[in-house]
């Protein structure tokens, strides 16, 4: 029997629309509010005023008839849903009611979902949620029960087990795929790895709880395993709305093709060139196929940016136009004009600092306040030089989502070796240096203490650790990790490292520390290179006494009351761009523009990934509102203390130059001693020809 469709035209009236729409929206943005159902790809620039579209076309759908429990609107977070939602209620007042609409994260919707559904998958009403906490401990569990915690080999500590299985789940990758991608130090125990994840999959299931990546993964069994459930959800949520839709990873992705492919009336929002998560699992695929998965969707594109003058964003535009997979877009900016970027070639990274430094303070004089400057970097570890020259100044700063540099764990760990040889009377430096090695917690490291005292009282306790008799104060599960100790210890104590402290740290990385990091810590390979770079720095002082006291006095020193009239909330920001991404300031600084550095030269194994460094660099760009600094150093000195030429980034290299170009270049004048500058503000006079 064939079936035919007729269309029914409806005699009531067309909704008569309370918003002025035209009003509060640009062009564009009132082209994606009105488009029609079905689905829609909106590739919204930097600064082009996203949520604003997104949250009026949410309202319109409420005034054209979309009731609000059929509405379903995934954000990044809680806040930005409550935030857009809230702005809906204050449009539509009384004409809907806004808490019915199903919105907030991915994983806060699919919470809500599986307490209605959970029990198609063999869950009971009453399961829990455990935390990242509470998955490291089970993982613990997991891995003493199949005899894996102990051996000659070291097995991944269950928050670098936690990490393994979340990328697995979201990426959609086997574990053994991970492994070998993210942890090749473990391929070898691949098999084993994938045990113990099997293990800790069963034991969640045998206590009826779920970990923030099941909540999705559930979500998506019981769309793709449960075709009641899945014929539901589709004729509940009738009208789905996706935002920063270019940081989805592939099971997102799934869900939400999944949840739209009866109705199809979906509309995602996001920039392309602002993809810069794939390190986390985000999967550029999803918005850059999404026309081939949705053959006659609409594409739309906001490109008017209210943030940055047009100088920034030629430059902006200029860049990013070398990419070869993206929409194209050019975004403009009715601002007034103001200086064009500037690019800074600096001697090397202490230049590099006092500068950034010095045109901080200037800028501050100039009225644009601390709070809206910025210093952007790729790497955390690239802000070292910059955060001491800071506190040497009395800047006030705070570094984003993270410790000040001689606040981490790891510098405080390698800055331990160092104390205890230079001062083998440091009984706290040598007890965190011996609690970094398996089979040592406190009370051996004491008793470690106590004999090397004992032992050591003609000598040092430093001389007293190659006796052997230290070791008959000590379990045998600790001879090992003692023994390498000692080793690392007597090894930096040589006096042909005495007046090199930048060599004594290489030589604790190498000694086990950067296994150590690797196997403990999910970002082991970063805090490594940040060593490496605290190595470089170290590398500038005579004695490792000079270095300890400098950066000693530095932790301590606290910035915050130093500068004259700073208000207590008044600091200049540090952040790696990932961080920077959403936020804005009137000046940015993108330091360490350097190729190898940004991009990372780990970074251009393929082409892809060169292609997401330059939205990195876009998105360093397009953060700036009145003026953008881009410096680097000219050349850094390696381990053998040669200096090494570095060439500009390669993002700057491909623009066009000379009277072409979207930027200045400005040259360093050091100014004599007859014109020092104050001393509140010493080092480099700024002389530009074109600003």
């Amino acid at each position: 029997m064939a079936i035919r469709k007729y269309t029914l035209q409806s005699s009531s009236p067309a909704p008569v629309l309370r918003i002025d729409y035209p009003s509060h929206l640009n062009a564009e943005q009132l082209a994606v509010v009105e488009a029609p159902a079905g689905p829609a790809l909106v590739i919204a620039g930097a600064g082009s005023g996203k949520t604003r579209t997104l949250t009026y076309r949410v309202a319109r759908l409420l005034e054209t008839g979309t009731p609000p429990e059929a509405i379903l609107l995934l954000t990044f977070t809680n806040k930005a849903a409550r935030e857009m939602l809230k702005r809906v209620a204050e449009l539509c007042g009384t004409l809907a009611d806004v808490r019915r609409i199903a919105g907030g994260t991915f994983h806060h919707v699919a919470f809500a979902i599986l307490r209605e559904h959970a029990s198609a998958l063999g869950y009971g009403e009453s399961f829990t949620l455990i935390d990242r906490e509470d998955a490291r401990d089970l993982m613990s569990a997991c891995v003493a029960d199949l005899g894996l915690s102990a051996g000659p080999r070291r097995f991944p500590k269950a928050e670098v087990m936690v990490d393994i299985v979340s990328t697995a789940v979201n990426t959609e990758r086997s574990f053994e795929e991970v492994v070998a991608d993210k942890r090749p130090q473990f391929v070898a125990l691949s098999e084993k790895i994938a045990k113990v994840a099997n293990r800790y999959a069963e034991r969640k299931q045998q206590m009826q709880v779920m970990d923030f990546d099941d909540l999705l993964l559930c979500w998506k069994l019981l769309l793709s395993e449960r075709p009641e459930v899945r014929t539901r959800l589709q004729e509940r949520f009738r009208a789905i709305l996706v935002d920063e839709y270019q940081d989805t990873n592939r099971l997102q992705g799934d869900i939400v093709d999944l949840l739209a492919a009866g109705h199809r009336n979906l509309t995602v929002v996001g920039d392309d060139a602002q993809s810069i998560y794939s390190f986390r699992g985000a999967d550029f695929t999803n918005i850059i196929e999404f026309p081939a998965r949705y053959p006659g969707c609409g594409v739309y594109r906001l490109t008017e940016n209210y943030r940055s003058t047009p100088e920034i964003l030629a430059l902006a535009n200029e860049s990013i136009a070398n990419n070869r997979r993206q929409f194209q877009k050019e975004l403009f900016s009715r601002r007034p004009s103001g200086p064009r970027p500037a690019l800074v070639p600096l001697r090397d990274v202490f230049q590099q600092a006092e500068f950034i430094a010095q045109r901080i303070l200037e800028l501050r004089d100039e009225g644009i306040p601390l709070k809206e400057q910025a210093v952007l970097y790729r790497a955390h570890h690239h802000s070292m030089e910059i955060q001491l020259e800071l506190s040497r100044r009395g800047i006030p700063f705070i570094v984003r989502s993270g410790v000040r540099f001689l606040e981490q764990a790891h510098i405080k760990d390698v800055l331990a070796y160092l104390k205890f040889v230079h001062n083998p009377m440091d009984e706290l430096a040598l007890k965190r240096v011996l609690k970094l090695y398996p089979g040592i917690g406190g009370g051996i490291a004491d008793d470690v203490w106590t004999a090397l005292v004992r032992l050591g009282e003609t000598t040092s306790p430093l001389q007293a650790l190659e006796r052997p008799e230290v070791l008959l104060e000590l379990p045998k599960k600790a001879h090992a990790g003692y023994g390498r100790a000692a080793e690392t210890l007597l090894e930096i104590a040589q006096p042909k490292y005495q007046g090199a402290p930048g060599e004594m740290i290489l030589k604790v990385l190498e000694g086990g520390y950067e296994d150590y990091l690797r196997a403990e810590y999910l970002n082991g390979e970063v805090r490594a290179d940040d060593i490496r770079q605290m190595a470089e720095y170290a590398g500038g002082f005579q004695t490792v006494h000079e270095f300890l006291s400098e950066v000693t006095l530095l932790a301590e020193f606290q910035a915050e009351d130093v500068v004259e009239g700073a208000e207590p909330d008044e600091y200049v920001t540090l952040s790696s761009v990932h961080q920077s991404k959403g936020l804005e300031w009137r000046a940015i600084f993108v330091a360490w523009l350097a190729d190898g550095r940004f991009p990372l030269a780990a970074a251009l194994r393929h082409p892809d990934e060169e292609e997401e460094e330059r939205r990195l660099f876009y998105v360093a760009a397009t953060r700036a509102r009145d003026e953008l600094w881009l410096t680097y150093p000219m050349t850094h000195s390696s381990r053998d203390d040669e200096r090494t030429l570095l060439r500009v980034s390669r993002f700057v290299e491909e623009l066009a130059s000379g009277d072409d170009a979207s930027y200045d270049r400005v040259q360093i004048e050091v100014a004599p001693p007859a014109q020092a500058l104050p001393a509140a503000v010493p080092v480099p006079a700024l002389t530009s020809g074109k600003r």
